[in-house]
């Protein structure tokens, strides 16, 4: 018998044990199963896991453990990610707090850094390890990667050196995000934009007027660009140039005519331009061929060219710059309610300023990959030479892969067609070193010094560009030094579906080409494509994109077939949690042990449909602890069932046939379980999760607790109990694993093992009976239409009344099955007529499409104390509604108020109407 109560802190870490001592999750690469695999989205290894990584974490084990019980061969693969700005920054600021160090960089020097940043990594992701478990997760353990691990080092290395190879990597200057503060290039999404209230600022330039917010980069602004259809600027040729007064004295500048970069609608309809620290301004003098000129040094003060301004910080430069064009008498005017955005780096705070720096970069419009139209296209069909970029729109349009929801590939589209080409290279010491080496012996004189080498154009020194790493120079064998730079963090988990699938003792072999690692790594040939990649809408772009990016160029196969995206956590407001205000944050590792993983994972699934955000809070996991007490306590009655009858609930068989006679509920429900299983399995197919976990939730809560085992305190078959509830569980296993694997190990068969290994229910068309299912609703609406009449006119539980039924069919089934009425009703006596009863006083009466129900309230209730009680409630409900009336029909409150406020009182006169309708209904049956 199970205990009275279910305790999660008692059973979670004991049944995961024992499935991952079976060997429960992991994967056969030699299997002829159908392959189901999952990439888990890597954590990065900076400490705890928060609620967007539990999401995930439900998310893709009932993904992974619905396959597995289907039949197929699962492999959900986990792993933690390097992150490696994130992770050098909070080591540094560790080191600084802990240590009392400035700056420890200087201090330590790069190969100690990385020593001690690596030793924090390795306890975090220690710590990462246990918290994947606590939530459940079935991933195959055996298989677990870090983004550093040395075959993943490798696989980048041989990446880097065939793009390069193929032109598709060069170092340029090009204009990036740089973060002053922490000294290094950030990506796109690693910036936040903050709104910020400041002066905008109109100048007179000449003959013009420009306007802007950052008059301390305006040092070198000597173009003027507008639309050439401003008729405004007519006057003005393309080329023309003028001399005028600026900031520290007269210069020349140049009109620039230009019907991409100028809005002539905003502000004065023309502007001068910075191409060295602006986005747009970059790609216009890149258009045009126009000088560019550094205004901001990378430590964020302003350089030389300002002159008398040289030297001083950002902010402190813009007053003084303002100060002097107002003593020149050229600021026209401010307008002090300017909001504009400004970026902020996300790990170091520092704002961002665009800088034009030499980089690595990805070419991603070189048309030089080969890929088919499509990677359903058949053998004879010819590839095209596409562009990263191409390939990227293709996959998408031509449907190879899909995202889910399908809204999302707008956004898709949107972000690809205006991609730029990608900065790979970060300026800190923690990730993957660029595996580019400098020869200064060689000189490059059109033959290269090993394969792959090039000129860099810098300096006399040759390049070498290795998938391995090297001391010395194949060429002079002279010493070489490699590049200082990292590479973006989204590089190497760009690979992440294929990398980790390949087989690291076939990495360590030097001499295979990347081709050769991945044909010789069994994973990879059985595993990839992968099924689904699972995770935030936020990174869509960030990591969905470059997965898609780096898989189909080095593979020539897509990384996954669905992409399935979540929304994010918010609070009970709609706030977004934030680790910078912990008062709105879910620890899930707190939750755990108070309500269960169970109840954690159902609160984040059930309601969440796909790319919408979702609210959780505190009572909401707490109904769903309720929901799996409820489903235990349901497991303890079918236990004492069996106890009662002297039945071995492990002896059950598995199928209906042989279990005795089948009572009306027994056969609606074994019916109802068919219905169920097909809707779960289609609902878990296709990926709608919530919809499929409210079925289940419904079902086990309202049909099978509420009814089947309340009827079955009358004339339980132990049998059927046993087969529904091992239906339910099998079912609800991939929701709420620990529950049903503790109720399993009490009702599974003889010989059977663990429910994680068992095979997924089946429909039985045979045993459905839409005639059992219709009986046994005819009752439960006989009985929940008398509860109702109860409880509209206040009967006590305890009391008994009498009932009529005038029922125009089905009267002989009521009155063979009257029993269950008379119990769960609390009825003393049914009377079952084809005739209409004679009215008489304190009959109060529910009407049914096939029966009209008749229940006698005289003796039982103060018929003259309900009356009195509903004409008090009538009034001040009319009173109520009297002042809604009044406030809509005022055209003063109509035209202030928002759309929201009068929707929300329309609302409230609405049903109120429909209260007071109800109230007259039942004072006129006590009238009648």
């Amino acid at each position: 018998m199970l205990p009275k109560a279910y305790d999660p802190k008692a059973c979670e870490d004991k049944i995961y044990a024992l499935w991952e001592e079976s060997g429960a999750f992991m994967a056969d690469a030699k299997s002829k199963k159908e392959p189901f695999v999952i990439s888990m989205p890597p954590p990065n290894a900076t400490g705890q896991l928060h609620l967007g990584h539990a999401v995930m974490l439900a998310l893709e084990d009932i993904f992974t453990r619905f396959a597995r019980m289907q039949g197929k061969e699962a492999l959900w693969v986990p792993g933690t990610d390097h992150a490696a700005i994130a992770t050098e920054s909070v080591v540094i600021k560790k080191i600084q707090k802990e240590e009392k160090i400035k700056d420890p960089r200087a201090h330590y020097g790069r190969e100690k850094l990385v020593a001690k940043i690596a030793e924090f990594v390795d306890i975090s992701r220690g710590v990462i390890r246990s918290q994947v478990r606590k939530m459940g997760a079935s991933c195959d353990w055996s298989r677990e990667r870090y983004t550093l691990d040395a075959s993943l080092n490798r696989c980048v290395n041989e990446v880097f050196k065939k793009m390069y190879a193929d032109g598709l990597i060069y170092r340029g200057q090009r204009i990036v995000n740089w973060d002053p503060k922490m000294q290094t290039t950030v990506s796109d999404d690693e910036i936040e934009y903050v709104e910020e209230k400041a002066p905008y600022y109109t100048f007179q330039h000449g003959p013009f007027q420009i306007s802007t917010a950052r008059p301390e980069t305006k040092f070198g602004d000597k173009y003027v660009v507008m639309h050439p259809d401003d008729e405004r600027y007519k006057q003005y040729k393309d080329g023309d140039t003028f001399e005028c007064e600026w900031i520290n004295g007269r210069i020349t500048a140049t009109v620039i005519k230009d019907d991409k970069a100028i809005d002539p609608t905003f502000g004065t309809g023309c502007m001068t331009i910075t191409p060295w620290h602006d986005m747009t301004d970059f790609d216009l003098a890149e258009r045009r061929g126009l000088k560019r000129e550094q205004i901001i040094g990378f430590d964020g003060r302003l350089l030389d060219v300002a002159g008398e301004f040289s030297g001083l910080p950002i902010e402190e430069a813009r007053s003084r710059v303002v100060e002097k064009l107002k003593e020149k008498g050229l600021l026209v005017k401010v307008d002090e309610n300017y909001v504009h955005r400004i970026a902020v780096s996300y790990r170091g705070k520092g704002i961002v300023e665009p800088q034009i720096k030499e980089q690595w970069f990805i070419d991603v419009n070189k048309q030089v990959v080969e890929w088919p139209a499509s990677a359903k296209a058949t053998a004879g069909k010819k590839k095209k030479k596409m562009s990263l970029k191409q390939v990227m729109q293709d996959v998408i349009r031509s449907k190879d892969i899909r995202i889910i929801p399908e809204r999302f590939e707008k956004t898709y589209f949107h972000w690809i067609d205006n991609l730029r080409d990608w900065c790979v290279s970060r300026q800190i010491w923690w990730g993957h070193r660029i595996p580019v080496y400098y020869c200064p012996k060689c000189v490059d004189h059109g033959t290269p010094a090993a394969e792959g080498m090039r000129d860099s154009g810098l300096g006399q020194g040759g390049i070498i560009v290795s998938g391995q790493s090297l001391a010395q120079c194949p060429k002079c064998g002279g010493p070489v030094v490699q590049d200082p730079d990292t590479l973006d963090t989204w590089f190497s988990s760009g690979l992440w579906t294929w990398s980790t699938l390949i087989d690291p003792s076939q990495a360590q072999d030097k001499s295979l080409t990347l081709r050769e690692l991945l044909d010789r790594s069994p994973d990879f040939q059985k595993f990839h494509p992968t099924t689904v990649m699972e995770t935030g809408y936020d990174i869509l772009f960030f990591w969905v994109a470059r997965m898609i990016l780096m898989t189909t160029y080095t593979t020539g196969q897509i990384p996954f077939k669905h992409v399935y995206l979540h929304g994010l956590v918010r609070t009970r407001d709609g706030k977004k949690m934030s680790k910078s205000d912990p008062s709105t944050c879910i620890d899930p590792l707190e939750i755990i042990p108070k309500y269960g993983a169970d109840a954690l994972r159902l609160s984040m699934i059930v309601g969440q449909s796909p790319g919408n955000d979702f609210r959780l809070y505190e009572e909401k996991i707490a109904g769903y602890r309720n929901f799996i007490n409820k489903l235990w306590n349901a497991s303890r009655f079918v236990l004492m069932q069996c106890e009662k009858a002297g039945v071995d609930p492990k002896g059950v068989g598995d199928r209906a046939s042989g279990v005795g006679n089948l009572s009306v509920a027994d056969r609606a429900l074994l019916s109802a379980l068919q219905e169920l299983i097909a809707d779960v399995t289609d609902g878990l197919a296709t990926y709608r999760l919530s919809e499929t976990g409210e079925r289940l939730y419904s079902f086990v809560w309202d049909f099978f607790c509420d009814w089947y085992l309340e009827l079955s305190k009358g004339e339980s078959n132990p049998a059927v109990l046993v087969q529904g509830l091992r239906t339910i569980v099998h079912l609800l296993h991939p929701y709420c694993p620990f529950v049903t694997e503790e109720i399993w190990a009490s009702i599974a068969p003889k010989g059977s093992g663990q429910l994680i290994r068992e095979p997924w229910p089946l429909a039985e068309k045979k045993l459905i009976d839409r005639e059992a299912e219709g009986q046994l609703q005819l009752l439960i609406s006989v009985i929940t239409a008398i509860r109702s009449l109860r409880a509209e006119y206040g009967v006590v539980p305890e009391a008994k009344v009498p009932v009529t039924v005038r029922a125009t069919r089905f009267g002989k089934f009521l009155e063979e099955h009257q029993s269950h009425v008379l119990r769960l009703a609390n009825v003393s006596e049914l009377t079952v007529t084809a005739e209409s009863p004679t009215h008489r006083h304190g009959i109060v009466s529910t009407f049914l499409n096939w029966a009209d129900i008749h229940l006698s309230l005289e003796g039982v209730v103060d018929l003259v104390k309900v009356k009195a009680n509903l004409e008090s409630e009538r009034a001040q409900l009319e009173k109520f509604l009297s002042g809604v009336r009044a406030k809509l029909g005022n055209e003063q409150f109509l035209a202030r108020a928002k759309t929201e406020v009068i929707e929300t009182e329309q609302q409230k006169l609405k049903d109120g109407e429909e209260k007071l309708k109800k109230i007259e209904e039942r004072l006129k049956a006590l009238r009648d």
